[in-house]
């Protein structure tokens, strides 16, 4: 497994990969219309901005296995004064999950938040709706610290969890 840092020639892959993502987890809370017609276009104009134009604190990374696209992070460097780095996005291909490419992901962000960031530390946002994240966090060590509701983009309401790991250096042994 390579994992490198995204490039424009990304875009597609990672656009695809997480409307599909959001697809197969987030049909409980956002509609068929948006999953079906919207979410790829709008996912596709998100991540054209992220990569086009960056902002200072951000790192998106690609896996890759065997030359192939495998998944993506994406996250924002001291983005909470209490909770720190946000971890704003971690998906994986779903026929390749559960071989490591999640744990090497997260471990990549959390070293590069060390270097960065290291008087914070790393959370992440993640749906009720999607039971299997919110296993492989708390897998990871990740303490759920806070319930919030999301804004969808369908404008309905959406419970969410802050899952953070307050040691840096225990999520990288946990993910090497």
């Amino acid at each position: 497994m390579q994992i490198r840092t995204a490039t424009i020639k990304d875009i597609l892959n990672i656009a695809n990969l997480h409307a599909e993502s959001w697809r197969d987890n987030y049909h409980p809370v956002l509609t068929d219309e948006y999953l079906n017609v919207i979410v790829f276009n709008e996912r596709t104009q998100a991540w054209t901005e992220r990569l086009e134009n960056p902002t200072e604190n951000q790192l998106v990374l690609v896996a890759e296995v065997d030359g192939a696209f495998s998944g993506f992070i994406c996250a924002y460097g001291a983005n909470d004064p209490q909770y720190g780095t946000i971890v704003d996005n971690l998906h994986v291909m779903p026929n390749i999950k559960g071989q490591g490419i999640g744990s090497a992901l997260l471990g990549a962000v959390a070293k590069w938040a060390k270097e960065n960031y290291q008087e914070h530390g790393l959370y992440l946002e993640v749906l009720e709706c999607n039971p299997k994240a919110i296993a492989f966090y708390e897998h990871l060590g990740a303490n759920r610290a806070k319930i919030a509701y999301w804004h969808t983009p369908c404008d309905t309401q959406a419970k969410e969890y802050f899952y953070c790991w307050y040691s840096l250096d225990e999520l990288i042994k946990r993910t090497i």
